[in-house]
């Protein structure tokens, strides 16, 4: 891992002040954060004696720092291991001094349940994601993305497979089971891969419950979990001046393509295309939800579809862009697959229409900008969107 991350620089720019540094395991957050702050008082809550000796006393924190008066940083790793510390660096904040607090974390449930309130508003919450495209540069192939995905420890690892094999096992036994989430592992492995087929559709529930045996309500607490666990996300309907009926579900997407293929069961009944197609929307999808992030403008991540079944995969919508695009595994640009763009354009024509497939060239039919989908993920950068106008 030190190698890729080592050679390839990340989009994050920490803030001044204190933060919380939240994303899934395997995104670097440790790496980072030691490449950012070298001379950190750091506290890593993933070693046992740190969590046994600071579990007895988390005032130790208030001691270890005073024994370091020229420390400008404290870096506290994986923060939900024991949320008792942040009422330790709160008070530390309060008496203000010149320390800044980092706080990483893979998961919020266990904050959010303590009833912490994030230091009261007093520290900023950022997000690390899997591996942009452009962070990569000519190290990006798209067929590799589609099958490993974009976490960094997958991608540095000798066998990027295996390690994907075992990222939900990681999950499972230091997550969700030891931290009693669920009463019956068996039941959430099975729910894993019972929603996988839903990764890129709109979120059907009870379809969900009846595959993995399980009721609706447990259903939707397996899913706040994932999403408290940062693997998965869902994305609402752009509803915004809305002139027609629209869905009111939203859709759901693992947070990396490569843990998605993971999950996803793959035999004789299953169409390769059917299951590449929902990876590669699936990547898109996290890349814009990164730029999101990464980017100023408060933009947000949605998808449109009407009643009568016409969607557009994404609309980016914010302060500096709004953008509706449509994802295609094919390499042939066909009048079939811009028909929602150009529904889209009717009610919204100042928006800008994008259409990405698989094939090589770029194209402008009716306003609709067609791209080769790794050509746009890799023009896609922090604050910069890719150039609609053709080359």
């Amino acid at each position: 891992m030190r190698h890729i991350m080592e050679s390839t620089p990340r989009y994050f720019t920490p803030p001044a002040d204190h933060f919380f540094l939240l994303g899934p395991r395997g995104t670097g957050k440790t790496w980072l954060t030691q490449r950012l702050f070298p001379d950190a008082l750091r506290i890593d809550l993933l070693d046992p004696e740190t969590v046994r000796s600071m579990s007895a006393r988390p005032e130790r924190l208030r001691e270890l720092l005073a024994a370091r008066p020229d420390t400008r940083q404290v870096v506290v790793d994986e923060v939900q291991k024991l949320p008792d510390l942040l009422e330790v660096a709160h008070l530390l904040i309060e008496e203000k001094r010149n320390v800044q607090f980092i706080f990483t974390g893979s998961s919020a449930r266990k904050l959010r349940r303590a009833g912490v309130n994030l230091l009261g508003g007093r520290a900023a919450q950022k997000s690390l994601h899997p591996f942009m495209a452009a962070e990569l540069g000519s190290g990006f192939q798209l067929d590799k993305a589609l099958r490993l995905g974009m976490l960094p420890v997958v991608l540095a690892a000798k066998d990027p497979k295996e390690i994907l094999r075992a990222y939900n096992g990681l999950y499972l036994r230091e997550e969700v089971q030891m931290e009693g989430m669920v009463r019956s592992v068996g039941s959430f492995s099975r729910f894993l891969e019972a929603i996988s087929f839903s990764h890129g559709a709109v979120l059907n529930l009870a379809n969900v419950a009846r595959e993995c045996h399980v009721n609706r309500k447990t259903v939707e607490g397996f899913l706040e979990i994932l999403e408290d666990l940062l693997l998965a996300f869902r994305v609402p309907v752009f509803t915004r001046r809305a002139q027609r009926e629209l869905a009111v579900h939203p859709k759901f997407y693992f947070f990396d393509a490569g843990v998605f293929r993971a999950n996803r069961p793959a035999g004789l009944l299953d169409a390769p295309a059917e299951i590449e197609g929902a990876a590669l929307e699936g990547l898109v999808a996290q890349h814009l939800r990164a730029w999101c992030d990464y980017s100023g403008g408060n933009h947000r991540l949605h998808y449109w579809q009407t009643r009568s079944k016409v969607e557009i995969d994404f609309v980016v919508y914010g302060e500096n862009g709004f953008h509706a695009l449509e994802v295609k595994n094919s390499v042939r640009v066909r009048p079939e697959d811009l028909r929602g763009l150009k529904k889209f354009a009717e009610d919204f024509p100042e928006s800008c229409r994008w259409l990405l497939y698989r094939g090589n060239e770029r194209l402008l039919i009716d306003d609709i900008l067609c791209l080769p989908c790794e050509e746009f993920l890799l023009d896609l950068k922090p604050d910069s969107f890719p150039q609609f106008l053709p080359r």
